[in-house]
């Protein structure tokens, strides 16, 4: 009887256990989904493709390969196409081999273990690629990165050039040494500040002298709504709107010296406050035609008075290219010296006239960052020197300028845009 019993259950058991599988077996095709072959990556294209910077990325664990036999991926993946860009995440070599380097500037990608459908990815159509690049950067089929674009208006610079100066027929052999900061900040609306630090020139050799300054700000403005409308009624009615976009200039410790002669001069600028008017800007406003004016307070340190110098000046600043190789800068300036003291040998009321142009261009960049050409011509007629007659003098320089750091431009492109 108890034999009987034991093989019931038993039966009856194996029933029951056979009936969970065959329900687990319905649930499992649906929950897991494995290839089912080992997934394959598909021959290169040529030219390569390029993930998207702003794409989402997963990193993928797939079979090691020759090339690449960590087996480490990072994927850009369109479920629409079923299709997966891949790219390894190490540098490789000239022989196209992975090395131990990992890939520069790139976005944090996924863990697989954190990805549910990561299994399902190995299944899309896998294609090799190059991985992405912030806008600026450019990224080569072997994985390096590197800077394509370059904002001279941000970065801290280090300078020198041959510059001599004719006066009068007699030139002086000199050398200026350069350097300082320059930065740009996006305000609310249109409008971009500009800031300079310690923006200096060191001239060694003949006639010896500095011009340097602790600070300098601006801002540029593209109002929202014209200060004039004008309709004209010659035929159908026509609006012209007229913008006025007024800014700011200031200017705070201005140092100049310098010697003609047996004659030493400096200047200490206390402060210069100008207003600003942008005959054209950029659509970004970075590059500008404008004039400003002001009034600024000057110390005459070696005569030992304080004065009042209002001022006026014509300049621009222009970025030629996209992608900033191209700079040019130019500018047309009066001073005229007030409340001065007598001084022998020198008008009661000197004045002072300034024209310049510069042009720089990047030549090449050295661990990314740029060293550029930089040519420029200036001339200075003043009669603030005492017992030296007032006449114009002329300076050419061309020489060297070092970038510490020049960041992408704002408006630059993404590595896909740039031409291969």
């Amino acid at each position: 009887m108890l034999v009987p019993a034991v093989a019931l259950g038993c039966a009856l058991l194996l029933a029951q256990t056979e009936g969970e599988e065959a329900r687990v077996a319905d649930v499992l095709p649906v929950l897991r989904v494995e290839p089912a072959e080992p997934p394959v990556i598909q021959p290169p294209a040529s030219p390569l493709p390029r993930q998207d910077w702003y794409a989402p990325k997963v990193c993928l664990r797939l079979p090691p390969t020759k090339e690449v036999p960590s087996g480490q991926w990072r994927a850009q993946c369109d479920a629409k196409a079923r299709r997966c860009l891949v790219a390894p995440r190490y540098e490789r070599d000239a022989e196209g081999q992975e090395t131990e380097r990992p890939l520069e500037r790139v976005r944090a990608c996924t863990e697989e273990f954190h990805t549910p459908d990561a299994a399902l990815l190995k299944t899309y159509r896998l294609e090799p690629a190059v991985a992405e690049a912030p806008p600026g950067w450019y990224r080569d089929e072997r994985g390096r990165v590197m800077q394509f674009n370059f904002d001279l208006n941000r970065r801290l610079w280090l300078g020198g050039a041959w510059a001599p100066l004719w006066r009068e027929g007699d030139a002086a052999g000199r050398m200026r040494a350069d350097f300082g900061i320059a930065v740009e900040i996006p305000g609310e609306g249109r409008r971009l500040h500009r800031l300079r630090f310690i923006e200096t020139e060191l001239y060694l050799g003949d006639l010896a002298g500095f011009d340097s300054t602790l600070m300098r700000y601006d801002f540029s403005v593209e109002r929202k709504e014209p200060l004039f409308r004008v309709t004209t009624f010659f035929g159908k009615p026509r609006r012209y709107d007229i913008d006025i976009n007024l800014g700011l200039w200031m200017e705070v410790l201005h140092a100049e010296e310098l010697e003609r002669g047996a004659t030493e001069a400096g200047f200490l600028t206390w402060g210069a406050v100008h207003a600003t008017l942008d005959l054209w800007h950029s659509k970004d406003l970075v590059s500008y035609v404008r004039v400003r004016a002001g009034p600024s307070v000057e110390r005459d340190y070696k005569n030992g008075f304080t004065t009042l110098v209002p001022g006026a000046v014509l300049e621009g600043d222009l970025t030629l290219d996209r992608d900033g190789f191209h700079h040019l800068r130019l500018g047309v300036e009066a001073e005229k010296v007030l409340l001065a003291q007598r001084v022998e040998g020198r008008p009661l009321r000197p004045e002072r006239l300034r024209v310049s142009a510069g042009y720089e261009f990047i030549l090449l960049a050295i661990n990314d960052q740029p060293l550029s050409l930089v040519v420029d011509g200036r001339g200075a007629w003043r009669e603030d020197l005492a017992n030296v007659p007032a006449r114009w003098e002329w300076s050419a320089a061309a020489g060297l300028r070092y970038s510490l750091w020049a960041p992408a431009r704002r408006s630059a492109p993404k590595a896909p845009d740039v031409g291969e």
